[in-house]
């Protein structure tokens, strides 16, 4: 089994929930809606709808709430992309235009807003203050995490802990809420929601590991982006850091800066791809990989944890 099939089962599910989250963001503003789209109708893997959609299916299995649950999710990672769009002067996504390069920056940061402001609207039909006090905490720390990534910008001597501490705040919690708050919608016990909590976050750290990996390895037809854009908006990544440990690598690398030209960034990635920085980046990766499948272990037997342990094998072993 691949993603892919995981994918065709729940397809009915998805599709709903993709109904659900155009409907959402009809703005009675044209401009609103349309920069609401945007994003939307560039597509997108749906992570975290999948992640609530199995972690709902361990309980009793109530479609309406897991999909106000998990086009919720989706918001918020939708609109903390096009806040980070604005941070990082991005102006390609999946490779379309972002909101502040097809408007601007206003335009952007007002739709990420109301983005976020339906996000919380939705998620009220949930009736659980424990689930709303956990939304509440991942957003005040995704927050946090978007304002470590702009200071850290450049930073070439942060440390790997640094790095840890910032994808955990910016990717890991939101994943690990999905599956939270998918399992509270199916009304689990709070030992099972809590360990799917668990998956969640161990899943996330890979996910963005792999992420940044993938800033190096693939295309810029895969990517959407161009290759190496991480490094040159300033956000130094696991294979950065490990590579740096070379120090005649790392007085090339600390030369990139936001006007660099083209050629010289190509030079340093190659650099980089040159070292093991991307195998050690792939060895932490699939140790937090090891770690979700334990957690995996300790949940209730069900069918969906051959789900979700396909959904982490694709979590390491992404090439698009």
């Amino acid at each position: 089994m691949n993603y892919k099939t995981v994918y065709s089962i729940l397809n009915k599910d998805l599709k709903k929930i993709e109904y659900e989250l155009e409907h959402v963001l009809d703005a009675k503003s044209p401009l609103l809606k349309q920069s609401s789209l945007h994003y939307l109708q560039a597509g997108g893997k749906r992570i975290r709808p999948v992640f609530v959609i199995l972690s709902a299916k361990f309980g009793r299995y109530n479609f309406e709430l897991v999909k106000d649950v998990a086009v919720s999710l989706e918001l918020i990672h939708m609109a903390s992309l096009i806040h980070d769009d604005v941070i990082d002067d991005a102006y390609t996504r999946r490779g379309k235009p972002t909101v502040k390069a097809k408007w601007d920056n206003k335009i952007a940061m007002y739709t990420g807003d109301y983005i976020l402001a339906r996000a919380l609207e939705i998620i009220t039909n949930l009736d659980d203050v424990d689930a709303h006090k956990i939304l509440s905490k991942t957003m005040v720390e995704l927050s946090i995490g978007e304002i470590e990534q702009i200071r850290d910008k450049y930073n070439f001597n942060q440390s790997i802990t640094n790095y840890f501490r910032r994808i955990k705040r910016k990717t890991a919690l939101l994943i690990a809420a999905s599956c939270q708050l998918g399992g509270i919608a199916a009304d689990l016990p709070k030992e099972v929601h809590e360990n799917l909590y668990k998956f969640g976050y161990y899943a996330g750290m890979a996910f963005q590991i792999t992420d940044d990996i993938l800033d190096f390895t693939s295309t810029e037809d895969k990517l959407g982006k161009p290759a190496g854009e991480d490094l040159l908006q300033g956000n130094i990544t696991l294979p950065v850091l490990f590579a740096m440990k070379n120090p005649l690598l790392k007085a090339e690398i600390v030369k990139v800066h936001e006007r660099i030209e083209p050629q010289e960034l190509e030079n340093i990635i190659e650099l980089i791809k040159n070292t093991d920085a991307i195998d050690k980046s792939f060895q932490v990766s699939d140790l937090y990989l090891q770690k979700a499948y334990k957690i995996l272990n300790e949940l209730p037997m069900n069918g969906t944890k051959t789900l979700l342990s396909t959904m982490l094998k694709f979590i390491g072993k992404r090439n698009f």
